[in-house]
């Protein structure tokens, strides 16, 4: 692949404006898909949650899902959006094999919520409001899978493999208006963006918002203005960046990538283009597609959904408190200063650490364990944090520590076991034989054994050089293989020193 010519960040908004578009995907968690009884799960021998309607055999027919409904409405309220007394669907056509149907039941010109707005904190505190066009309810696509060729894509692809399991769960998509004058923080809004969002529908329980297994992905969608012309360009669409620090990259490399071209005197191409995250790159995917292109019709085989306005005011008094109020209230409450809670929020586990702390960790251990250990563990496998592990199992580490069963070193193996599927942190401890040992017997005999090695560490400390008891109570560590329960080491070890 020939190496694409990108600018430097600070130079291209120099001469361009940016400015920014969003179609968030948001797969919804119901336990039956958007238009059949077919389970909605994940994960599952591929091609077994299935049902007629979901590869368009002839003679069946969708029967819209209830609960996916309420759903939808509840997160266009969230939105800040008007709920549509009458919704359609219509049918979205196209050919491609993740389709059975060779079409797609979706939302087109009567959306079930419209014209909203979401708040979004960005790192410095300071709020944005970001406009909502629309949100729509539809069903998703299967999975391809292409095996063979360098790139995991179809181009060169031996073959491809493809997954129903996931045509027709419920999604909502969220589109927003286009956004202006993001400037130079135009990769921190698109992160900040979807953060929001992942958050408000954790919120509301209606997505387990996992975006490395595609509950939520985005499309961003970026183009740029020469400077004071006051023209829009022409925009590209990154589709489906499955992480929030990937959406960030892409916003920020499309920029560089496109003001490099025009600067140059060439053209933007109105295309897809897919994220690699190995190399923070973007590669062309097809020529983007007008609505007309895909013969909207309205769906013939279903009614148009009319929420009562009970319900809609139902939904609406069950809302949960905003992202970025709530943000506030929580750093407060548990006290953490402005860069203890950007580590948290950034991370994409404030709804994990909070779940700890409901389960009864301290603030303090709930984000030490979490931002450090479990952090570390998911990067080093390519993963995210809150899919690792859950909060009751973290809380459960914190309590064994703060009872002091484990010491720091012991309970991160304790973590490595639980990540394993070795079972709970009790079992853990268990099988594996960690627990801290406090007896005295076995510290008497090592602190012994590690005095006779060193004969002139008790005369140093008799000499009021306390720190010099350091040198003993690694050995003991070490021979205990950091079992010792280090306090209690200590006093033995002054205790022995006093007689």
């Amino acid at each position: 692949m020939a190496t694409v010519k990108i600018m430097d960040f600070e130079k291209a908004l120099e001469l361009f404006e940016p400015v920014l578009g969003f179609e968030v995907h948001v797969e919804l968690n119901t336990k039956t898909k958007m238009f059949s009884a077919a389970p909605n799960s994940f994960g599952r021998e591929a091609n077994t949650d299935l049902a007629p309607v979901d590869l368009g055999l002839p003679g069946s027919l969708p029967v819209v899902n209830g609960q996916a409904v309420r759903y939808s409405i509840s997160l266009g309220l969230a939105l800040g959006c008007s709920i549509a007394p009458s919704s359609r669907f219509a049918r979205k056509n196209y050919f491609y094999p993740d389709m059975g149907k060779n079409y797609q039941i979706s939302q087109f010109d009567e959306p079930i919520a419209f014209e909203g707005s979401v708040d979004v904190e960005l790192d410095d505190g300071t709020v944005l409001s970001v406009p909502i066009e629309r949100a729509h309810m539809e069903e998703d696509a299967g999975k391809l899978t292409h095996v063979g060729g360098s790139t995991g894509r179809i181009q060169g692809a031996d073959y491809s493999l493809v997954d129903y399991n996931r045509a027709g769960v419920p999604l909502v998509e969220i589109v927003t208006k286009i956004i202006y004058g993001a400037e130079h923080r135009a990769p921190e809004i698109a992160k900040a963006y979807v953060q929001t969002i992942r958050d408000i529908v954790l919120s509301l329980g209606i997505s387990d918002a996992k975006m490395e297994r595609g509950n939520l992905r985005c499309d961003a969608n970026v183009s740029l203005s020469p400077r004071g012309s006051g023209m829009l360009g022409t925009r590209t669409e990154t589709k489906n960046v499955n992480s929030m620090r990937s959406v960030e990259r892409a916003v920020r490399y499309e920029i560089q990538r496109q003001a490099a071209i025009l600067a140059a005197g060439g053209t933007i191409t109105q295309e897809t283009r897919h994220w690699h995250e190995d190399t923070g790159t973007t590669s062309p995917g097809r020529a983007k597609s007008d609505a007309d292109d895909y013969r909207y019709f309205p769906e013939p085989d279903l009614l148009p959904v009319v929420p009562s306005a009970e319900l809609i005011e139902e939904l609406r008094a069950a809302l949960p408190e905003p992202p970025a109020a709530r943000r506030r209230r929580l750093k407060a409450e548990w006290g953490y200063t402005d860069l203890e809670f950007q580590d948290v929020a950034n991370g994409g586990i404030l709804a994990e650490v909070e779940a700890t702390i409901a389960a009864g960790a301290s603030p303090a251990s709930a984000r030490k364990w979490w931002t450090g250990e479990i952090a570390r563990l998911a990067n080093a496998q390519g993963r995210e944090a809150s899919d690792l592990v859950s909060p009751a199992d973290v809380a459960a580490v914190a309590a064994l520590v703060e009872a002091g069963t484990l010491n720091d070193k012991l309970a991160r193996q304790v973590l490595e076991g639980v990540i394993a599927g070795e079972g709970t942190p009790q079992e853990v401890v268990d099988a594996r034989g960690l627990a801290v040992v406090s007896d005295d017997g076995p510290l008497i005999a090592a602190i012994d054994e590690a005095l006779a090695a060193q004969p002139d560490v008790m005369e140093k400390i008799r000499d009021g050089k306390v720190q010099a008891a350091g040198a003993v109570i690694g050995a003991v560590m070490k021979a205990m293989r950091g079992q010792a329960d280090a306090a209690r080491v200590r006093e033995l070890i002054l205790e022995r020193a006093a007689q």
